[in-house]
């Protein structure tokens, strides 16, 4: 009894912890856990981007490729100031990296990376668009402070269940349960960065079947061979998000189709950066129009667009990514 006594103390401790830690998040409509303050989450990103650059090859040289990328981004982040007009004072960096590995994701604080590898693969700039919208969204959402608050409360979990049953079956539980509920979140986090990219692309008049062809794109370059299952999988299957994203679009931008006031600028797209790509880097091949097999190769980054935390260990975040 008194042990029973104590455990609701302890409980009702938490959840009072929880409730004053908590605040809704005007982009997504959810409560959240404030693990990180706004400047924490800026210092990660500060502090991670010099890491991130150098381990992906540093940017790409061609300043001209740099400013478009950006230029795309800061179009999309405008669009933000509908949602919360706070985070329009974050310091927004939109990087190209010089790397073949294909790959984008971003750091909290307004960091989004993108790889000259998959920079190359696209057809137009709605499909850039639906690359950085969707890094975007993951800054928006708060996804790396939902990723430390998952992990404070396994925890505390732990802890309690400890405290009751001793540690060898905390232990097991944590270990086996808790693995799983984390991916759980990010495979729900990638979802919700879909759609907030879309949101975003619409808004800046783009075409949001641009965040559908790059789905496609990703589901051609990864394959279906070796892929784990889609339950233990942190991103997922990219012809399901296509799916997904066609689904959305359908019922809630329908207006977007087939409506000249929201474009794909594929002209712009190979001009601006695909036609100087293949000059400033003549080993990459020809035009990166086609979206064949063979052309587009296989895919060797681990966290294909959007991890929250990049796809390996951020010092800066104390956390290993995806």
């Amino acid at each position: 009894m008194r042990n029973a006594k104590r455990l609701n103390l302890v409980l009702l401790g938490v959840m009072v912890a929880w409730l004053a830690g908590c605040s809704l998040n005007k982009t997504t409509g959810r409560s959240q856990l404030n693990v990180l303050s706004r400047d924490e989450e800026i210092q990660i990103g500060t502090q991670g981007k010099a890491e991130m650059v150098k381990e992906y090859g540093g940017e790409v040289a061609k300043a001209d490729l740099r400013q478009y990328v950006t230029e795309v981004g800061m179009k999309l982040v405008k669009t933000t100031a509908v949602d919360d007009p706070t985070y329009q004072t974050l310091p927004w960096e939109f990087t190209l990296l010089d790397s073949d590995v294909i790959n984008a994701f971003a750091l909290p604080g307004g960091k989004v990376f993108m790889s000259r590898g998959l920079a190359v693969k696209l057809s137009n700039e709605a499909e850039l668009a639906g690359v950085l919208g969707h890094e975007i969204g993951h800054v928006m959402a708060r996804h790396t402070n939902e990723r430390f608050a998952d992990a404070l409360k396994m925890q505390v979990g732990a802890g309690l269940i400890d405290a009751i049953v001793g540690g060898n079956i905390a232990t097991t539980l944590t270990n086996n349960f808790g693995d799983i509920a984390l991916k759980s979140y990010g495979r729900a986090q990638e979802s919700e960065a879909d759609s907030l990219g879309v949101r975003y692309m619409v808004r800046a008049n783009y075409n949001p079947y641009g965040q559908q062809q790059v789905m496609e794109l990703l589901d051609q370059v990864t394959g279906k061979d070796g892929r784990p299952p889609e339950f233990l999988s942190t991103h997922p299957d990219p012809g399901k998000r296509a799916k997904a994203v066609a689904a959305l679009i359908a019922k809630d931008y329908p207006q977007t189709q087939n409506n000249p006031a929201y474009g794909l600028h594929e002209a712009e797209f190979k001009s601006r950066f695909l036609s100087k790509v293949s000059l400033a880097f003549p080993g990459a091949g020809p035009s990166r129009l086609a979206r064949t097999r063979a052309e587009l190769g296989p895919a060797d980054a681990i966290g294909i667009l959007g991890s929250a935390i990049p796809g390996r260990a951020c010092a800066a975040c104390g956390t290993a990514g995806r």
